[in-house]
């Protein structure tokens, strides 16, 4: 017995350090621009991985000399109340927690509508690995940030609540203006290609600054998948959904 309390005695405090040390960096982000992020570097060693080099396009720049419809564009896209809410949209998370739980209930529907052939073949299969449950959906501004900045890429019950709460301390420590020019500066909007001025010249041959409300509302689309987008710049649903976020651009409040 005295050995488990000593080892939850050590659980606790390298957990209880972990958070010192995220909440640490968080706070110097006031003053400092972050080098790099988790993802970031995951993808670094990915591109290493699988071509030997490393084709990196990344420039920070201000907030101030970000194209207002750029900001305009990705909070109506990706987060409509992003200056509002407290760094979590309780409602949309459970929106997408409805949502998995509906596909899981029709993928259990389609399973006991097959002919009982097939249901007794896929009960005779070898079982699948087990899969840690997923928790997509439902994510703002802050919490990409969050995930992003420290964070795996992977979904777990475990890393979103850590999610969660770093997504806090970033409210608590930083402004909304602060957490969209970083988000904004290391965001991936392609392969290799990080941050809004380095986008902008990738794509428009531009800075930041002097996005028009149209590119702007491109790249805003592109944030969900921007590797694909980048391949499909033509595509009728970049294009679609790019119009529908030039309309609603005009109603986005930018911190």
């Amino acid at each position: 017995m005295q050995a488990l309390l000593r080892w939850l005695a050590l659980v606790a405090c390298a957990t209880l350090a972990l958070q010192l040390f995220f909440v640490a960096r968080i706070a110097a982000m006031a003053w400092i621009n972050p080098t790099s992020t988790t993802f970031q570097r995951s993808e670094a060693w990915a591109q290493l991985a699988d071509s030997g080099r490393l084709h990196w396009r990344q420039q920070w720049v201000p907030y101030a000399q970000i194209s207002d419809h750029l900001k305009r564009a990705v909070i109506a896209s990706e987060d409509d109340g992003f200056v509002n809410h407290d760094g979590v949209e309780w409602n949309a998370i459970e929106k997408a927690w409805e949502k998995n739980a509906r596909a899981e209930a029709l993928a259990a529907q389609k399973e006991a509508a097959l002919p009982p052939a097939q249901r007794a073949k896929a009960a005779a299969a070898p079982p699948a690995p087990a899969r840690a449950p997923k928790v997509v959906g439902g994510s703002t501004i802050t919490q990409q940030l969050a995930k992003n900045l420290l964070l795996s890429g992977e979904r777990t019950l475990l890393r979103k609540g850590q999610e969660f709460v770093l997504t806090l301390a970033l409210e608590q420590l930083l402004s909304k203006q602060r957490i969209l020019e970083i988000y904004l500066n290391n965001v991936e909007w392609g392969d290799g290609v990080f941050g809004a001025e380095a986008t902008a010249q990738h794509y428009f041959g531009k800075s930041a600054a002097r996005l028009s409300a149209a590119e702007a509302a491109r790249l805003a689309v592109m944030l969900p998948a921007p590797k694909r987008f980048e391949k499909l710049p033509q595509s009728a649903y970049l294009l679609g959904r790019a119009r529908t976020i030039l309309r609603r651009m005009g109603s986005a409040s930018l911190p």
